[in-house]
């Protein structure tokens, strides 16, 4: 306090101010200070984030679509690239909504033999029903081409007999990425992470993206998958570390629902959520 009156004291030799005057003049360079320096939370001493939101992760970018400008570049070739960068922004919110399969015959070795038991089969109802009851205007329904996730989606699917079905063996289930911290009682080959999770990359590659400039309106994707690749998805797309995909518990037919903004932030809305079952319903494994 005493420095604040020495520099007003100063202001009114220097520049002819009244104290008044002086102590306002003052007032204002702080506040003008003040309000340049970032606010932190009182349990943290990060000047900066630990770790920044990359907007570009999809390479999506509008900036990222059209070909740079050279360092010569005329007013008019400057132009002509911020409308090329304009025509590029995206302006719709894609909702992709995972579902885990039911509850299946987990102690079969055969894929043809791990069906939904009739639990599963009432879970996957329940999901179904869920979906057909929040009346989004589904654009498509995608699934694994496993069994269990075949069946749970021919479930669903029945709650909405008017969208377009497709299946691909990239949400096949897999071991995504060796797990930090590692699991006790899960120990997958190798050679397992570097097959499956090449695989399960290139699935969160081919869906996960913000829209197109040309999408006008939301849209909302179902997906039917499997645990282990949803968990993979939901730390990708919140840029969290992949390795902690394992942290994270997934009820059978929950429902796990992404969203991913024109501006390329993503966010989650539900995280296995299988509120609409009865408790005596739900099941992990």
């Amino acid at each position: 306090m005493k420095k604040f009156f020495e520099k007003c004291y100063k202001i009114t030799k220097v520049y002819g101010l009244t104290v008044a005057g002086a102590v306002a003049v003052v007032g204002i360079i702080i506040y003008d200070r003040a309000r340049q320096q970032p606010v932190y939370s009182s349990w943290t001493t990060n000047y900066d984030p630990s770790v920044k939101w990359d907007y570009n992760w999809d390479r999506r970018q509008p900036d990222n679509l059209v070909k740079p400008l050279k360092e010569s570049a005329t007013d008019e070739e400057k132009l002509k690239h911020l409308e090329k960068e304009e025509q590029n922004v995206s302006k719709a919110t894609r909702h992709i909504i995972m579902i885990r399969h039911g509850q299946y015959f987990d102690t079969e070795k055969l894929d043809k033999d791990r069906k939904l038991t009739e639990l599963g089969r009432e879970q996957a109802n329940m999901v179904g029903k869920r979906l057909a009851e929040l009346n989004y205007p589904y654009t498509q329904l995608i699934c694994s081409t496993m069994t269990r996730a075949r069946e749970t989606a021919d479930i669903i699917h029945k709650h909405l007999p008017d969208l377009e079905r497709k299946e691909t063996d990239l949400l096949r289930e897999g071991a995504p990425i060796p797990p930090e911290p590692p699991s006790g009682n899960w120990k997958p080959e190798a050679e397992q992470f570097y097959s499956d999770g090449a695989r399960i990359e290139a699935a969160f590659r081919k869906f996960f993206y913000r829209a197109g400039a040309d999408q006008v309106n939301d849209s909302y994707e179902i997906m039917v998958c499997h645990a282990n690749v949803i968990r993979y998805f939901v730390c990708r797309a919140l840029q969290f570390p992949p390795e902690a995909w394992l942290r994270i518990s997934l009820n059978h037919a929950s429902i796990t629902w992404v969203y991913i903004r024109p501006n390329g932030r993503v966010g989650i809305r539900t995280l296995g959520e299988a509120g609409f079952m009865p408790a005596k319903k739900v099941s992990v494994l």
